[in-house]
């Protein structure tokens, strides 16, 4: 049997990055074999199926912030393959990509089914084979120190170099384990919040912009700020992913309970005070529904929230009370919500976890455990926040193995 010079597991977007970066680069004999019969499953659906490509920050160092799992091993990945490479990458690949207003980098197209076409085409263009419903079940070393890849149904291949780019499934952590890697438990990031907060509900669709947001669970806190969408289960938007992203072992360990701290207002304590007591002696005689403190507040989350302070919804501002007042400044600038699961479902099926960032070489993805092993995407202990950075770091992780994948090639080649 003829071995393989490169074996890629998993037929996602970090697999096709490394086999065509792979390609590219000189090394021949490539396959991509995918568990599934869908090849890139997760980009097609991703985004609303506009696939969220990356973002648009072009510096590695405010890049890598974006990541609450990563930190200084992501930089040494970015300052050889960034945002900005990505973006060229697929434009002189014949995917056009545009910027929208919060950064995020989409196709022009607004069809993720353009990122697949692109990936796939250059792949097999390179003559790169591709194999689906092979799921490879166990690896080992042949005495020549070769790869052995058999599937479910014992069929092998041989290969000289594997990359490992099976997302967060347990079938890849599980192979990486028995090749001698620790695994870091996965567990859910990026998801919205639940909440049993009484007529919550009314407010469905209303989104507020640059909102504070803290949680606090296990005597820690959490603090964001960003984008708030409230939904009829509870609250959701880039705020509350992102809060969920950093604080999602800690929210998994206290089975996602805890305290959600809303601040409504930019203004701290006297400043809003004053607007109130302003409110008070200058429009009394408006009744509060009809004059909102705050002009972000629209009129169901006012309404929503007199009737959380239980405050008279029809009473006029002259008629305000003095603790009144201090129960609105209070709600306004501490509003708080008891948290008591995820919600419904989580956003692009990111997860906190996998193969230890210790025992890996970011510089070239390869294992610092066995020779030959390479990684990318999420199968690694890595993991970022909404708006196109989990896709960044398929992208770089991807491009860094194929790369290293081929130098290795082109050695022994050339020897």
């Amino acid at each position: 049997m003829i071995p393989f010079d490169l074996v890629v597991v998993g037929g996602g977007a970090a697999g096709f990055m490394t086999a065509v970066t792979a390609a590219e680069n000189g090394v021949k004999r490539i396959i991509i074999l995918e568990g599934s019969a869908k090849l890139m499953e997760k980009v097609r659906i991703s985004g609303g199926g506009r696939c969220n490509v990356t973002n648009a920050s072009w510096i590695p160092n405010e890049l890598a912030e974006n990541y609450p799992r990563g930190g200084i091993k992501l930089l040494e990945s970015f300052n050889r393959f960034a945002a900005g490479d990505v973006f060229d990458w697929f434009e002189k690949r014949g995917l056009k990509l545009k910027i929208e207003d919060d950064n995020r980098v989409f196709p022009i197209s607004d069809s993720s089914l353009d990122v697949i076409s692109c990936l796939k085409k250059n792949a097999i263009t390179k003559g790169v084979e591709i194999s689906t419903k092979f799921f490879v079940k166990e690896i080992f070393k042949t005495p020549d120190n070769f790869f052995n890849l058999i599937n479910s149904e014992k069929d092998s291949i041989i290969a000289k170099n594997i990359v490992l780019s099976t997302g967060g499934h347990p079938s890849g952590h599980k192979l990486a384990k028995s090749i001698g890697h620790s695994i870091v438990k996965t567990v859910p990031s990026l998801f919205t919040f639940t909440t049993k907060e009484n007529k919550l509900n009314e407010c469905s669709g209303v989104s507020i912009k640059n909102i504070d947001l803290e949680i606090q669970l296990n005597n820690k806190s959490f603090k964001n700020r960003g984008d708030l969408l409230i939904t009829h289960w509870g609250f959701s938007g880039p705020a509350v992913l992102k809060l969920s992203s950093i604080a999602a072992r800690e929210l998994f360990e206290q089975k996602y309970k805890c305290k959600l701290i809303i601040k409504w207002s930019d203004l701290e304590y006297e400043e809003l005070k004053e607007k109130i007591n302003n409110l008070k002696l200058n429009n009394g005689k408006l009744n509060l529904i009809n004059l909102r403190p705050l002009p972000l507040l629209t009129k169901r989350l006012w309404v929503f929230l007199l009737n959380k302070m239980n405050i008279n919804k029809d009473k006029k501002w002259a008629d305000l009370l003095a603790n009144e007042r201090e129960i609105m400044i209070n709600s306004l600038l501490k509003d708080k919500y008891i948290i008591s699961s995820k919600g419904p479902f989580g956003e692009e099926f990111v997860t906190s976890g996998g193969v230890s960032i210790n025992e890996v070489d970011f510089k070239s993805m390869e294992s610092l455990i066995c020779p030959g092993l390479f990684f990318s995407g999420e199968i690694l202990n890595v993991d970022g926040i909404t708006g196109g950075f989990n896709f960044q770091h398929c992208w770089t992780s991807g491009w860094l193995a194929g790369k290293a994948v081929s130098k290795l090639f082109n050695k022994v080649t050339n020897q």
